[in-house]
Protein backbone atom coordinates (compact mmCIF):
# COMPACT_ATOMS: atom_id res chain seq x y z
CA UNK A 1 0.00 0.00 0.00
CA UNK A 2 2.23 2.89 -1.31
CA UNK A 3 1.04 6.78 -0.41
CA UNK A 4 1.42 8.57 -3.79
CA UNK A 5 4.07 10.88 -3.65
CA UNK A 6 4.74 11.17 -0.03
CA UNK A 7 7.78 12.58 1.14
CA UNK A 8 10.60 9.55 2.42
CA UNK A 9 12.71 10.18 5.69
CA UNK A 10 16.09 8.00 5.92
CA UNK A 11 15.68 6.51 10.03
CA UNK A 12 18.28 4.13 11.45
CA UNK A 13 16.64 1.28 13.62
CA UNK A 14 18.23 -0.89 15.45
CA UNK A 15 16.57 -4.22 15.89
CA UNK A 16 17.90 -7.37 17.27
CA UNK A 17 19.54 -10.10 15.00
CA UNK A 18 16.54 -12.31 15.00
CA UNK A 19 13.83 -10.11 14.32
CA UNK A 20 16.21 -9.24 11.15
CA UNK A 21 16.28 -12.51 10.02
CA UNK A 22 12.82 -12.86 10.13
CA UNK A 23 11.86 -9.86 8.26
CA UNK A 24 14.68 -11.17 5.70
CA UNK A 25 12.78 -15.46 5.41
CA UNK A 26 9.44 -13.08 4.48
CA UNK A 27 10.69 -9.93 2.37
CA UNK A 28 13.50 -8.88 0.57
CA UNK A 29 13.47 -4.61 0.96
CA UNK A 30 13.29 -4.73 4.43
CA UNK A 31 12.07 -0.57 4.22
CA UNK A 32 9.01 -2.24 2.41
CA UNK A 33 8.62 -4.69 5.21
CA UNK A 34 9.14 -2.26 8.00
CA UNK A 35 6.70 0.46 6.78
CA UNK A 36 3.88 -1.98 6.07
CA UNK A 37 4.39 -3.37 9.87
CA UNK A 38 4.67 0.67 11.33
CA UNK A 39 1.24 1.45 9.23
CA UNK A 40 -0.27 -1.96 10.76
CA UNK A 41 0.61 -0.84 14.26
CA UNK A 42 -0.53 2.56 13.98
CA UNK A 43 -3.70 1.83 12.55
CA UNK A 44 -4.45 -0.86 15.32
CA UNK A 45 -3.41 1.90 17.83
CA UNK A 46 -5.69 4.13 16.01
CA UNK A 47 -8.74 1.47 16.34
CA UNK A 48 -7.80 1.52 20.45
CA UNK A 49 -8.13 4.95 20.91
CA UNK A 50 -11.41 4.91 19.19
CA UNK A 51 -12.43 2.58 21.38
CA UNK A 52 -10.92 3.98 24.47
CA UNK A 53 -12.71 6.94 23.43
CA UNK A 54 -15.93 5.70 23.42
CA UNK A 55 -15.36 4.05 26.79
CA UNK A 56 -14.29 7.55 28.07
CA UNK A 57 -16.07 10.15 26.40
CA UNK A 58 -13.98 13.74 26.02
CA UNK A 59 -15.72 15.86 28.84
CA UNK A 60 -17.16 18.05 25.88
CA UNK A 61 -18.74 15.20 23.91
CA UNK A 62 -20.52 14.97 27.20
CA UNK A 63 -21.96 18.43 27.36
CA UNK A 64 -22.35 18.17 23.41
CA UNK A 65 -24.48 15.33 23.85
CA UNK A 66 -26.38 16.83 27.48
CA UNK A 67 -27.17 19.50 25.52
CA UNK A 68 -28.54 17.78 22.46
CA UNK A 69 -27.59 17.29 18.96
CA UNK A 70 -30.42 19.35 17.44
CA UNK A 71 -29.32 21.96 20.08
CA UNK A 72 -25.98 22.08 19.50
CA UNK A 73 -26.60 22.33 15.41
CA UNK A 74 -28.59 25.58 16.10
CA UNK A 75 -25.50 26.86 17.86
CA UNK A 76 -23.75 26.66 14.80
CA UNK A 77 -22.79 29.86 12.73
CA UNK A 78 -25.36 30.15 9.93
CA UNK A 79 -22.81 29.62 7.24
CA UNK A 80 -21.88 25.64 8.53
CA UNK A 81 -25.74 25.32 9.53
CA UNK A 82 -25.90 23.17 6.47
CA UNK A 83 -23.53 20.50 7.34
CA UNK A 84 -25.28 18.96 9.92
CA UNK A 85 -28.96 17.08 10.18
CA UNK A 86 -29.77 16.33 13.22
CA UNK A 87 -33.22 13.98 12.25
CA UNK A 88 -30.39 11.82 10.44
CA UNK A 89 -28.81 8.82 12.07
CA UNK A 90 -29.87 6.59 15.03
CA UNK A 91 -30.72 8.66 18.66
CA UNK A 92 -28.20 7.66 21.28
CA UNK A 93 -27.86 8.60 24.77
CA UNK A 94 -24.74 8.22 27.08
CA UNK A 95 -24.70 5.90 30.29
CA UNK A 96 -21.48 5.77 32.42
CA UNK A 97 -22.13 2.47 33.19
CA UNK A 98 -23.20 1.15 29.71
CA UNK A 99 -21.73 4.06 27.31
CA UNK A 100 -23.48 5.17 24.02
CA UNK A 101 -27.13 3.58 23.96
CA UNK A 102 -30.05 3.36 22.50
CA UNK A 103 -33.13 5.19 24.34
CA UNK A 104 -35.87 3.39 25.52
CA UNK A 105 -38.88 4.01 24.27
Amino acid sequence: MAVASSPFERVTVTMPAELVAGVDRYERNRSRFITEAVRHELKRRRHLELLRSLDEPHPDSLATAALGLEAWAEALPTEDSDLLDPTAGLPLRWSANLGWQEPVS
